[in-house]
């Protein structure tokens, strides 16, 4: 059985976890983060921010993603009611514009399936980033053509 770190309640973590959970379903960074707690009532330092993202993570309910050197951490809030029904999600980063997509796909869950039997190596797929082009981008390179 899996034990999770109960999250110490402050006003501060508050304001972090009420930004994510009022973004669920987007990824936002720590500077979106520390934006939003500046134009609100309590500005909060970006150490802070991070220590409450911590602290968050552990607890289960945040996920990080890293995607790429460079690239600021993303941050996404893990609807506790929902964490056991939602597919594998997946992520595509556009190398032209940055955009990072959400991709619930069962195709790619097969991925990590072979990759376990055929090649004995399980694939995290929170921590796997599919590089290449969005639509937008796609669409721009094609008419710059």
């Amino acid at each position: 059985m899996e034990h999770k770190k109960a999250v110490y309640k402050t006003k501060q973590g508050n304001v972090v976890l009420e930004y994510l959970r009022e973004n669920a379903g987007r990824h936002v960074t720590v500077e979106e983060i520390r934006r939003n707690a500046r134009n609100g009532e309590q500005p909060i330092s970006t150490a802070t921010i991070y220590r409450q993202l911590d602290k968050l993570v552990e607890s289960g309910l945040v996920a990080r993603y890293v995607t790429g050197v460079g690239s600021p951490a993303c941050y996404e809030y893990l609807d506790p009611d929902q964490q056991n029904s939602t597919p594998e999600e997946f992520h595509c980063k556009c190398i032209n514009c940055g955009t990072l997509l959400h991709i619930q796909c069962h195709e790619l869950s097969g991925i990590g399936e072979h990759l376990l039997q055929e090649h004995h190596f399980m694939m995290d797929p929170k921590r796997t980033v599919f590089y290449g082009l969005c639509q937008k981008c796609q669409q721009a390179q094609n008419e710059a053509r």
